[in-house]
């Protein structure tokens, strides 16, 4: 296997400031890309995103951070696991694709699938939950693509671009992972 965690599109690897930092602050401050998203609506530094970077670079016991790259070293994206419950074998997840001209290709169930397989066979973790905002239709495509179902709604949940809009839970646990795997 190649440097970080490989899937058929694209290979999950650590934080790296120098290649990934001038397109996290690009991103996190287009509106075109937070506009489905829970960051966007302030605008954020490069000194503020170092700092993320830098405490996100750190071990930590509940939060695993990667950068998404194509296999040919391309960075696309971000995903990672947050919150992770050792105990009770959950966590939650979250994906961003930042590059515009590769939305809709499968590079992101194809991280989530990648980092399922690091959560459940490397991890040993049970379950991993989820959410989008309502509307956000690549990435209810993507969960679903990935395994995730629905699981629950919390209404008027976020105030976004104008509008109140719902949060959409979802989750994959282990069991319907090996079976998409195995099929």
């Amino acid at each position: 296997m190649a440097f970080g965690w490989e899937g058929e599109k694209v290979r999950l690897v650590p934080l790296d400031i120098e290649k990934h930092l001038a397109n996290a602050v690009a991103w996190v401050n287009d509106p075109d890309i937070t506009a489905n998203l829970l960051i966007g609506d302030m605008p954020i530094t490069e000194l503020a995103e170092r700092e993320y970077f830098e405490h996100a670079s750190k071990e930590t016991k509940t939060d695993i951070m990667f950068a998404i790259e194509t296999l040919d070293g391309t960075h696309l994206g971000f995903s990672g696991l947050h919150r992770i419950d050792w105990r009770n074998g959950f966590a939650t997840t979250g994906t961003f694709i930042g590059a515009k001209d590769l939305w809709g290709k499968g590079y992101g169930t194809d991280a989530a699938k990648t980092r399922a397989r690091y959560a459940f066979e490397v991890l040993g973790l049970r379950m991993l939950y989820s959410e989008y905002l309502e509307g956000n239709e690549r990435s209810r495509r993507m969960q679903l693509a990935a395994g995730y179902k629905e699981c629950g709604r919390l209404p008027k949940k976020y105030w976004k671009r104008g509008q109140y809009r719902d949060l959409i839970q979802t989750y994959l646990d282990r069991e319907t992972w090996e079976a998409q795997s195995r099929a």
